[in-house]
């Protein structure tokens, strides 16, 4: 029996050679496995595609579901961004991709999985870790890694030669890469990162701010446990709610990040990121943190989602950290419950309102004359006591510099000028040895 192997395929020029190139280099039967994440794709022609190129079967994953509840929903909950702008999106379906091929591989008794991923990005270290972690026997093929062809021209001409049909692409047309969550654009006038970028000409489901309609728009979203459910009213599952806000959010000019971020190989790259949807739901999600969760909670919680953000990133999804910072996580957010009422406007996003039925916010407290629950003479000791350190480093700077130290009595004030200062221990003692020794005098 022929060998088999199970190709990551999305359509286009990479992946396509690499059906091509695997039937004549290896003894083996291609099946091509199409991830439907929710990015915008003809399966019908993708399949037509794939079996010209040499595949013996296509098949398509339809996974939207999985990915939106497993994996951008924890993201959202943990409130996940790669130095400070990056909302994963290929950094949380690679994990998913490489799931769904080793199921699959599983499922067929393949003996090898293929990526199209190159060999100088960050997909290739996702998918290979992803492979890894959940089936260290199979095989990973990277053919970017060991093939003689070097550019895209060497792949169109590899296919020409071949008589097989080569995937259409506009010329001069940036790389591409969406799914329900985010799409990514890169090449071009984006490697200079001094060029401004053609928002013109580079975004696909998002305005720009300058093309956003002239009024405001309102949205509605609430959650429960930190996960969306409903948006204005209407109660909508995970992918659907995605959709529907990415809709919104485009439309409004919502989620254009322009970044030049640090790779996994620690090289610099740049791309635009359209994550309108994703954008609007981080958003709401943090401010219904703020009022649903404690001081503490909330402060250690940003560490976790610092080194999260880490880990996702650099493919560590399938390691005991991950699920363990994410158990934390899940527990933070059994009290994230509530509505929040947002207002988009030219790009930006404001809340217009905020309820829970856990809110930790006390109209008691937080007002000017707070009542029973707090007495303002209260203050006055935690302020002192708060302060001890800070007057602590203040007294021995002083006395550094010959200061003197400040003299205290017992009530924590100093003595008034005039008044008698309290005799010496050694005085006062023999001042009262005296008195007694009259007080027997007379008594003989």
């Amino acid at each position: 029996m022929k060998k088999k192997i199970i190709l990551a395929y999305s359509g286009g020029l990479d992946t396509t050679t690499i059906i091509a190139w695997l039937k004549e280099n290896q003894e083996c039967d291609v099946i091509a496995l199409c991830i439907d994440l929710g990015q915008a794709a003809d399966w019908k022609a993708i399949t037509k595609r794939a079996l010209a190129a040499g595949a013996s079967a296509c098949h398509i994953a339809d996974v939207k579901k999985e990915f939106v509840e497993q994996f951008i929903w924890p993201a959202l909950k943990a409130g996940v961004v790669y130095e400070d702008k990056y909302l994963p999106g290929a950094a949380i379906a690679r994990p998913l991709i490489a799931k769904a091929l080793v199921e699959f591989a599983r499922k067929e008794k393949a003996a090898a999985v293929a990526h199209g991923a190159s060999c100088n990005g960050n997909g290739q270290v996702r998918y290979d870790l992803g492979i890894l972690a959940l089936a260290p026997d199979l095989e990973i093929i990277a053919p970017w890694r060991v093939w003689k062809l070097k550019t895209k021209q060497d792949e169109v001409r590899y296919l020409s030669r071949r008589k097989i049909p080569v995937p259409a692409k506009k010329k001069n047309s940036y790389t591409t890469k969406d799914n329900l969550w985010q799409v990514s654009h890169e090449g071009l006038d984006l490697e200079d990162p001094g060029n401004e970028p053609l928002y013109k000409k580079i975004l696909s489901i998002t305005a720009s701010p300058e093309k956003a309609p002239n009024k405001a728009v309102y949205a509605e979203i609430e959650f429960e446990k930190g996960i969306p459910v409903a948006l204005n009213g209407k109660k909508l599952e995970g992918p659907a709610l995605i959709k529907e806000l990415n809709k919104i959010g485009g439309t409004n000019g919502i989620g254009i990040t322009d970044l030049v971020e640090n790779t996994i190989l620690g090289l610099k790259n740049r791309s635009i990121y359209e994550t309108p949807g994703g954008t609007i739901l981080y958003y709401t999600h943090r401010e219904l943190e703020r009022l649903c969760l404690d001081r503490q909670t909330y402060a250690f919680k940003q560490q976790v989602s610092f080194k999260l953000s880490e880990l996702i990133y650099r493919g560590m999804w399938f390691t005991p950290l991950r699920e363990a910072l994410c158990a934390f996580i899940d527990s933070t957010q059994q009290t994230v419950s509530g509505k929040i009422k947002v207002k988009l406007y030219k790009g930006s996003i404001s809340s217009a309102g905020v309820t829970s039925p856990n809110s930790l916010f006390n109209a008691g407290f937080a007002g000017s004359a707070a009542g029973e629950l707090y007495s303002n003479s209260d203050a006055k000791g935690f302020v002192k006591l708060y302060g001890l350190p800070i007057l602590a480093r203040s007294i021995a700077e002083s006395e550094k510099k010959g200061g003197k130290k400040p003299a205290a009595s017992a009530s924590g004030k100093a003595p008034a000028k005039g008044k008698e200062k309290p005799a010496k221990p050694k005085a006062a003692a023999a001042k009262a040895k005296s008195a007694a020794g009259k007080g027997k005098a007379g008594k003989k």
